[in-house]
């Protein structure tokens, strides 16, 4: 009860600090709010995306279906508090279509500061394993395979155009025999930025010792009845480069070892490792004051059997309607490895502050 009156709290005080912004004139007012000091040191971030639909799907057997539909493909409110010059906190409230409101990431910082460079980082969040960066309005491929939410803690460092960090958690996949939870799950990854002039170069690797936590293998299990025999190591590498308007990136994403599957009769079953990739180029130019963004990707897996598309060809096309605010649409063809297609149209209307 007292965690929960102190977040009500402080989520009041944010909101009279929004009202006073918003409305200066209640600062003169006599029966004005006085508000603490740290609430200077709050920062409020948001993300919501409106998404328009178009889905026509080409079976290898059967009759295909189009469909169509306007979601709110994401609502987001970050919450950043900084409370001293080394402790700080973020919390992230996040919705998706359909989507109770839930926490996606919460976690306290300590940091060395400017004599220090290094960090330690724990809560939920997602494990720096994998950069997904694209400029498609969907996720890469890469992403489906190799990205993982947890409650972690991680330590790091940057230094020089250096970087690098390791975690550890207590994972949601336990091996099929495991009777013991324990804190069995980490991971590290190294990486080096460099800036000069009109270049830019980011490139890094990262290893989990289970690539099977990522979440999106959590419908597999579900839709499938599997659980894991045993733990599957898995490393990712990505290259982001930038010359003038052209930015290139790639990555890719692999299971170090075949997958063991058991069934829910105990059976079980071996699958090649998985490996997820993404090769895109952008572009961009000016747009009177504004700037747009033309971009082509292709994407695909090996062995994924059907679960992901075994290739994907996309092409998207953004541009800034102000500050602030971007309209962007895409395009993406999938190939299946059973022969299924699918084509897939998709404007996204979105605000950041």
């Amino acid at each position: 009860m007292k965690k929960t009156s102190q977040l009500k709290r402080s989520m009041t005080y944010v909101m009279i600090g929004c009202m006073m912004m918003v409305f200066p004139s209640l600062t003169n007012s006599s029966r004005a709010t006085e508000l603490p000091e740290w609430l200077n040191n709050i920062n409020l971030s948001g993300t919501i995306e409106l998404e328009a639909g178009y889905e026509s799907t080409s079976p290898a057997a059967g009759d295909g279906e189009d469909t169509s539909g306007l979601t709110l493909a994401t609502a987001e409110l970050g919450v950043e508090a900084a409370v001293t010059d080394y402790v700080s906190g973020f919390v992230l409230f996040a919705y998706e279509d359909d989507e109770d409101v839930y926490v996606d990431e919460a976690t306290i910082t300590l940091s060395g500061g400017e004599s220090m460079p290094a960090y330690v980082t724990g809560g939920k969040l997602y494990v720096p394993f994998g950069n997904y960066e694209t400029h498609m309005v969907s996720d890469p491929l890469t992403l489906d395979v190799g990205e993982a939410r947890e409650t972690a803690l991680a330590v790091g460092m940057e230094t020089g155009g250096f970087y690098g960090s390791a975690y550890l958690f207590n994972g949601d996949v336990n091996e099929a025999d495991e009777e013991d939870d324990h804190i069995s799950n980490f991971g590290i990854n190294a990486g080096y930025t460099l800036e000069k002039d009109a270049m830019s170069l980011d490139v890094g690797a990262g290893y989990i010792n289970n690539l099977i936590e990522a979440d999106g293998w959590e419908g597999i299990f579900e839709d499938e009845g599997l659980s894991l025999s045993s733990y599957v190591g898995g490393v990712g590498a990505h290259a982001i480069f930038t010359m003038g308007a052209f930015t290139c990136i790639g990555e890719v994403v692999t299971a170090l070892d075949d997958i063991e599957w058991v069934d829910e009769t105990g059976a079980l079953t071996t699958e090649d490792a998985i490996l997820a990739y993404n090769a895109e180029v952008g572009f961009t130019f000016a747009m009177g004051e504004r700037e747009g963004t033309v971009a082509v990707a292709y994407q695909g897996t090996e062995n994924a059997y059907d679960r992901l598309p075994e290739t994907r060809y996309m092409g998207a096309f953004g541009f800034d309607l102000m500050e602030g605010a971007g309209l962007a649409f895409e395009y993406l063809h999938d190939e299946f490895e059973g022969g299924d297609e699918a084509d897939v149209f998709t404007a996204q209307l979105a605000i950041e502050f």
